[in-house]
């Protein structure tokens, strides 16, 4: 298979939804008589999988089989009537992933498991009830935006913008209109709401309608995150206003028993003005900073050229 012709595949979730992918996939399942691992890429809130195509593929010239998948509503994933979907962010982890990763499990026996997860995609990452599977973690700017986050230049505009405009939208159109908006791809209403009421202690942003769990369900996603095992390195970049430190480590202080490293990267530090949120997956970032995340996927060590935050 040609590294930039991945074969689209689909996904069943186990409530019966249908996910749309790609996967990147080597004709051997070995390398150098090791199993070759494969890299599952969790995207940022409402960004499609097509977004990481390069990154995939460059993983893929490196040696990994890649599978990448698009969250139930987004991209190769949205129903026919978005406002008809009833999805939320734990639905993304809880089902979609975790069908992400029971498809890793049948197509990719015996080959180890990595995850490579951008923003929300960390959050994600450890909602999965098969999460025991993954071998390490590589995240960048992962959080799940409680305001108080937010980098303090541009928390008014962030509020109005995702806690405000984003769930009104939402109300109103029975969806979140953002690629009308040019802010992102359209989204669904639970996610939104996800979003804009994100809590200090993300379960408590799960207490009231639509998008309600029961106390116990609640306390139960709390204890898989807490018995989530797999090595994390977390990246965040210092102009990037959603992934502050405070952010980070909010999400970091849940996986109590994963070692985790929390890697601080700032613009200067490889000559450029700005990388923000977005910009890792740029393939113009591929010699300056996915090695950081090739490094620790293949030795499950920090790359010596950063120091932790």
């Amino acid at each position: 298979m040609n590294d930039c012709q991945p074969a689209p595949l689909t996904l069943h979730a186990a409530d019966g939804f249908r996910l749309g992918g790609y996967v990147w996939r080597h004709p051997q399942s070995d390398l150098n008589g090791e199993p070759r691992a494969l890299a599952i890429i969790n995207a940022a809130t409402s960004v499609r999988c097509r977004y990481y195509f390069r990154f995939a593929a460059w993983l893929h010239r490196h040696g990994w089989d890649v599978l990448v998948y698009d969250y139930r509503g987004i991209g190769e994933s949205r129903p026919a009537r978005l406002a008809d979907l009833d999805a939320n962010w734990l639905d993304w982890g809880e089902r979609d992933f975790e069908a992400a990763l029971r498809y890793a499990h049948l197509a990719f026996p015996g080959q180890p498991v990595d995850v490579v997860a951008h923003s929300i995609g960390g959050f994600v990452t450890g909602l999965a009830p098969s999460a025991a599977m993954i071998r390490r973690v590589f995240t960048v700017g992962a959080q799940y935006a409680h305001w108080r986050d937010y980098a303090p230049r541009s928390r008014l505009p962030m509020l109005l913008k995702w806690h405000v405009a984003m769930p009104l939208l939402a109300y109103v159109c029975g969806y979140f209109p953002a690629a009308r908006l040019g802010w992102m791809e359209d989204t669904p209403r639970g996610v939104a709401l996800s979003w804009s009421r994100s809590r200090a202690r993300f379960e408590d942003t799960y207490a009231r309608a639509p998008i309600a769990r029961s106390p116990e369900a609640r306390a139960a996603l709390v204890r898989r995150l807490a018995a989530f095992t797999a090595p994390i390195l977390a990246v965040s970049i210092t102009d990037d206003p959603f992934g502050t430190i405070a952010a980070i480590e909010r999400l970091l202080r849940y996986f109590t028993r994963a070692p985790h490293v929390h890697l601080r990267v700032a613009p200067a530090q490889i000559g450029v003005e700005a990388i923000g949120h977005f910009a890792f997956f740029h393939s113009r970032f591929e010699t300056q900073l996915w090695p950081l995340a090739l490094h620790w996927l293949r030795t499950g060590a920090p790359s010596p050229k950063y120091v932790a935050a």
